[in-house]
């Protein structure tokens, strides 16, 4: 069996057989890159039927996994997304207008302001997360339930060898 990576290393064989031995790290790489669009383009067809963008998404299921008070300041969302703070301000002024999350302030620092998951944002974020479990679900139907849990522990070695072992 062969996919398109394989097709990809055979052009550059053809192309470039002197960097035949160095074509290694693509039979890996490529294939995340490949499977990440793939994931991706799921799951923001998954999240936009619940009228939520993909990284509204995020937000929503960060706040939820959070515990109670489900509530995070900017600054937290910046760690754990990698995005610049006017993507987050941006992103979190259109959630606060579709009534998802609301900004308030800590009783103990006023300056503080933390992003709170509303009555309405838990109940789409029940609801887009169990679509979001059944499109993954959906996905890797076809896949040996053992290949997956193999493949997973791979790729959390690659990722420890990496340094991403934090949520930061």
């Amino acid at each position: 069996m062969s996919d398109a990576v394989d097709a990809i290393i055979g052009q550059w064989a053809e192309e470039r057989p002197d960097v035949v031995e160095d074509l290694w790290p693509v039979e890996l790489l490529a294939r995340v890159q490949r499977l990440a669009r793939v994931a991706d383009r799921s799951a923001k067809a998954a999240a936009a039927a619940h009228g939520v963008e993909h990284g509204e998404f995020d937000v929503l299921t960060t706040l939820q996994r959070s515990g109670p008070p489900y509530a995070l300041t900017a600054g937290a969302f910046l760690k754990a997304s990698m995005v610049t703070s006017g993507a987050i301000t941006n992103r979190i002024d259109r959630m606060e207008a579709k009534g998802l999350v609301e900004r308030v302030r800590d009783d103990d620092d006023r300056r503080t302001v933390r992003i709170r998951l509303t009555e309405h944002g838990h109940e789409v974020t029940r609801a887009a997360f169990a679509d979001h479990l059944a499109n993954y679900a959906r996905l890797l139907a076809g896949v040996d339930r053992d290949l997956v849990a193999q493949t997973a522990q791979g790729l959390r070695q690659v990722l420890e060898t990496l340094g991403d072992t934090t949520l930061e």
